[in-house]
Parts: C-alpha cells; structure tokens; sequence
C-alpha cells in the first residue's frame, strides 16, 4: 500500500477545499440559521425546505444542474466568458461553489438547532441590561450556541471531505486541480488497485471517526458544564 505523489495533490486539493467550503458556510450560514431560528414568517418552512434539499436530492442531480449554469454555455459561465473570465465548471472555484450548495444544510441545521435551543429569556435579559441586538447576539447567543458551531463546522468540513456525485459532476477529474480524494479512491478501484485504494479510504474512515467523536465528547462535556 503507497501513497503516490497524486493521492498527495489530492489530498491538498481536498483538504483546501474543505476549508473553503467550511469556513465561507460559517459565514452564510450563520445569518440564515439566525433568521430562521428567530423568524416568525408565515412561510418559513419554504425557507428550510430550500435548506435541507441537499439531504435528499442525489448528488449528480445537483451537479448536474450546476455544471449548466457554470458551464462555459451555461448562464453564468457565459456571462463570466464575455467579460474574459474563465467559467467555473471544471475549475476549483467551481468546486467550492458546488460544495457550498451540497453541504449547506450540515452547516445551517446545527445552527439552527443551538440557536433555537437558546430560548428567549437570555436575550431579554440581556437587553433590560441596555444590550445593543449585535452585542445581544455575540456576547449571549453565540456563546450559548458554541456546541452548535462546532458540530456544524466538523460536519461541513467532514461531509466536503467525502463528496464524490457533486465535485465529479462540476469539476471533473483534473489531476492537480480537480481530483480530490473521492475521486482518487474511484479510479484505484477501477485500476483494480485495492492497495492504494484501501490507504485512502482507511484514513477517510478513521477520520470520520476521530471527527465524529470530538463532536459527541464536546457536547457531553457542554452537558456537564451546564450542570
């Protein structure tokens, strides 16, 4: 079993993506969590129906969809190459966009969760103390809510990780650009190269794992610091 110098790109690729994907999530998501913690809108549920699509649509409907729209013939991707730009299908950019969408409601719904577990008392209180909403939010909420961000930000960065439909679907299989470690494990397996693909997929496995754990022991540690 090796580790060849392109599952390593692939691994970059992966990790990096990940990243991206996670942290500009936290910053989307966050504000939408809020609003639909918080909203009293009639047709909210149209809102987190929208959220949660990604949980049941099949991963190669998404990219599919998205590859139209960011294809070089694509809306999008047409109007990026008017102005000289390059389309983002079959490029990074393009990836984190399709990540982005397929992973939204791993971030969002945690959040939302922490936030409406909140209550309102604390928030009031808060602001009979001459609180401003944003001082309210980041003084009261956000650490109140702290075991939410972390669950979502564990399960958007592990669930990027292990995309294979999407990131196939809107970037291909460009090795050093594109390739991340979903699509490296396809092709040892088409290869008929068990022994590479085994080292791939064990760390994936045991990294979900690891991943997973530090999100149940962070939440009992919570439970027990409330206590």
């Amino acid at each position: 079993m090796t580790f060849t110098e392109a599952d390593f790109q692939a691994l970059v690729i992966t990790l990096k993506l990940a990243a991206w994907t996670t942290s500009i999530l936290l910053f989307l998501g966050t504000p939408l969590a809020w609003w639909l913690a918080r909203s009293t809108w009639r047709y909210r549920f149209v809102a987190e129906a929208v959220v949660a699509l990604p949980l049941i649509l099949p991963p190669t409907v998404l990219g599919f969809y998205l590859l139209l729209v960011l294809g070089p013939q694509g809306w999008l991707g047409g109007w990026m190459n008017s102005l000289g730009l390059e389309a983002p299908a079959f490029t990074f950019s393009g990836l984190v966009m399709g990540s982005v969408l397929y992973s939204l409601p791993f971030v969002v719904q945690p959040l939302q969760d922490a936030f409406s577990s909140i209550g309102r008392r604390p928030l009031e209180v808060a602001a009979t103390l001459g609180a401003a909403p944003w001082d309210r939010f980041f003084s009261v909420a956000v650490p109140l809510a702290m075991p939410g961000f972390l669950t979502a930000t564990v399960l958007g960065f592990a669930h990027t990780i292990g995309e294979f439909g999407v990131v196939l679907m809107i970037g291909g299989n460009i090795p050093g650009q594109t390739k991340v470690l979903s699509i490296a494990i396809y092709d040892h397996v088409e290869s008929m190269e068990y022994g590479q693909a085994h080292t791939l997929a064990g760390g994936l496995l045991l990294a979900s794992f690891v991943l997973l754990m530090l999100i149940y022991a962070s939440h009992r540690r919570f439970r027990f610091t409330k206590i």
